[in-house]
C-alpha cells in the first residue's frame, strides 16, 4: 500500500481539476509518497501539528507511472527508501482518503488502521 499525506485544501483542489499535483512535482521532479509503516517520518518532518492533513491511499494500478522507491529527500538516517511518484496523481488511482489528526504534542504516528499485518 502506498500512501501520500496533503492538506484537506489541496485535494479538494484535486477533486475539481481532476488530478492532485504538490510543488515537489515541479521542484524536485516527483511527488514523495510512503508506506503505512513510514508514513509518519516526513510527516513529521513536513507538517507536524496540522490538523487538515488528510492520508490518500492510492491504487498504484491506476498511476500514470511506477512508483520508484528511493533515498527520501533528505535521507533518512536509517536508510529507509520511500516510493516516489514521477507523475501527478490521477483523483481515479485514490482508493481511500483518511483523516489524520496530530497527537496532543503535533507530532504524527503510523496509522494503525492501515498497517499491513
Amino acid at each position: 500500500m502506498i500512501l501520500h499525506f496533503c492538506p484537506r485544501a489541496d485535494w479538494e483542489a484535486a477533486l475539481r481539476m481532476g488530478t492532485y499535483t504538490a510543488p515537489s512535482l515541479a521542484a524536485q521532479g516527483f511527488l514523495h509518497c510512503s508506506s503505512p509503516e513510514q508514513v509518519h517520518i516526513p510527516a513529521n518532518l513536513l507538517v507536524r501539528g496540522r490538523t487538515d492533513i488528510l492520508l490518500l491511499v492510492l491504487d498504484e494500478a491506476k498511476l500514470p507511472k511506477p512508483v520508484v522507491w528511493e533515498d527520501g529527500d533528505p535521507p533518512d538516517p536509517d536508510g529507509q527508501q520511500f516510493p516516489h511518484l514521477y507523475a501527478p496523481i490521477p483523483v481515479a488511482a485514490v482508493s481511500a482518503v483518511h483523516e489524520w489528526a496530530p497527537e496532543p504534542d503535533g507530532s504524527f504516528r503510523a496509522p494503525t488502521h492501515l498497517l499491513t499485518r
